[in-house]
């Protein structure tokens, strides 16, 4: 079980919004970018697409705004495996700025064969390196949903 430190990205101007911190929708930009590194370092990323035609696929985000970030800073995206099965990968990003937490991301990936036009597999290799990352217990943060309070 690890959290990984794959990648630091610099605040890009054009990233900022009207109020003068990170625009929304500029969150997944370097969550994204932290997903192909986690995709390398666990072997499925760009050559393993190459060879097999095989993909890791996103299907659900949720994100979440903690603490605005402001030009000009640099966002430390760190990375963990949340839980790994047949076809889907379940991984979360947290961008740090100055050792605060500022946003999350969490991802439900499905493992997709673009030659059969299907989901497939994982090999069975990909899940044996994956699973001993599993963190357990998994941060409060993840799985949730997102509701009012009904009352």
């Amino acid at each position: 079980m690890a959290i990984f430190d794959f990648h630091n990205e610099s605040l890009k101007q054009e990233w900022l919004d009207a109020y003068g911190h990170l625009n929304e929708a500029y969150y997944l930009v370097p969550f994204s970018n932290t997903t192909w590194k986690l995709q390398e370092y666990f072997g499925i990323g760009v050559p393993y697409f190459e060879e097999t035609g095989c993909a890791i696929y996103t299907v659900e985000t949720h994100l979440r705004y903690l603490k605005e970030v402001r030009f000009p800073a640099t966002l430390h995206i760190q990375s963990m495996i949340l839980g790994v099965e047949s076809s889907k990968l379940w991984f979360a990003h947290r961008i740090m700025v100055n050792d605060e937490k500022c946003a999350t991301g969490e991802f439900m990936t499905l493992h997709f064969d673009t030659r059969k036009n299907r989901v497939s597999p994982i090999p069975r290799e990909t899940i044996d390196r994956l699973r001993p990352s599993i963190i357990d217990p998994h941060p409060d943060w993840t799985g949730s949903k997102i509701r009012l309070n009904q009352k």
